[in-house]
């Protein structure tokens, strides 16, 4: 095997092409986890504008492509997959029966240590070293919508009849209800990173959209189009203006949810349900096999899924001091979270501590000017 890391940039055409065939083969060849936009080169080459050291190793084997693992690493050799906090899949994509040793990879790419918190199934030499599994629920629509939707009424029957109740009722109040899958205003992704923003503050979570790299990076997406991918803002309008928004990523087969949010004006709709059964119609129109919902417990995904795929997150290290030194800062932050997110009896009331911090932080500051004396 002949390996070679690059700058996303120095990438060829003919590169780029191979690795989107491989992604485009995958459900076809038993890793449909490598088909999500989140491994596409299109995304890496995205984060890359946002982020230093960003770079691509290509395994070549009789002088053609056999596998591309996109990573960032720093000056000291710790790497992380690229884009992490905000990937929903990451690993290394491969033609059929392609092997790797795991820190032998590592080292032709000068990294101590590789982290990553959304690993695809079908890793082996990299899940050996997961510490833990987590649920990503999926929609299947690959037998259309109809069939979808027959199976959510016998899976989730009240939550299928009260959502479609609620969709006729924002019809008959509304002027107009009109679903735009692929909207290219960018004034109406503005208006979802505002409302995403005021939802992350209102919960008491970190706005990611605080972050410019991140904000940079969706719209950099948002403007990336090809054949293969595509960055999608969905849009749910009532009485003429949008309600209900959802921006993510989209493959030949895959389409990735990202970022939904709604205008709270129309909570008592659940507009954000409505948009989703929205999606899974027209995304089934357009030959998309599944939407992917994401990791993460969310009483919304658990309605609407069909499965769930696992994804893990842990560390492949070398014998290594920087790797030594960055388990032990890392180590004891993810189990505290994991404890927390995957523990009913922990997760709840810290969910409920973290909304009463968020309606603190809701309130409008008011500036007292000093009386005269």
């Amino acid at each position: 095997m002949d390996l070679s890391v690059y700058r996303p940039g120095e990438l060829s055409a003919a590169d780029r092409a191979a690795w989107t065939a491989l992604q485009s083969k995958a459900h076809l060849q038993g890793s449909p986890g490598l088909a999500n936009p989140f491994l596409s080169p299109e995304f890496t080459l995205a984060v890359s504008r946002y982020r230093r050291g960003v770079r691509v190793a290509v395994a070549r084997e009789r002088g053609e492509p056999a596998a591309f693992f996109p990573f960032q690493r720093t000056a000291t050799g710790v790497g992380r997959a690229v884009g992490l906090g905000v990937s929903d899949a990451q690993g290394l994509v491969h033609r059929p029966g392609f092997t790797w040793d795991a820190r032998e990879l590592l080292r032709a790419c000068g990294l101590a240590v590789w982290e990553f918190d959304h690993l695809v199934e079908g890793q082996g030499p990299f899940e050996t070293s997961a510490a833990k599994g987590f649920a990503s629920p999926v929609l299947d629509v690959d037998q259309g919508y109809e069939a979808y939707l027959d199976r959510l009424r016998e899976r989730s029957p009240k939550f299928t009849r009260t959502t479609l109740a609620k969709e006729r009722r924002l019809h008959r109040t509304a002027s107009e209800l009109r679903y735009v899958h692929d909207e290219r205003d960018p004034a109406v992704l503005r208006t979802l990173m505002g409302w995403k923003s005021v939802q992350y503050r209102r919960t008491g979570r970190s706005d990611r959209f605080a972050h410019e790299w991140i904000s940079g990076l969706v719209r950099q997406l948002f403007h990336t189009r090809s054949e293969s991918f595509a960055g999608l803002l969905s849009v749910l309008y009532a009485d003429g203006k949008p309600v209900a928004a959802h921006f993510g990523l989209r493959t030949e087969r895959v389409l990735a949810c990202w970022f939904p949010a709604y205008d709270p004006e129309y909570a008592k709709y659940s507009p954000g349900l409505i948009l989703h059964l929205r999606m899974a119609e027209a995304a089934a129109a357009d030959g998309i096999a599944y939407l992917d919902l994401g990791r993460g417990h969310k009483e919304y995904k658990d309605s609407l899924k069909t499965r769930e795929l696992t994804v893990s997150e842990g560390w492949v290290t070398r014998r290594h001091p920087v790797a030594v030194g960055h388990r032990v800062r890392r180590v004891p932050v993810r189990a505290l979270r994991n404890a927390v997110v995957t523990r009913p009896e922990l997760f709840e009331p810290t969910d409920r501590l973290l909304k009463k911090v968020g309606k603190i932080r809701s309130v409008p500051s008011v500036t007292v000017k000093p009386t005269k004396t």
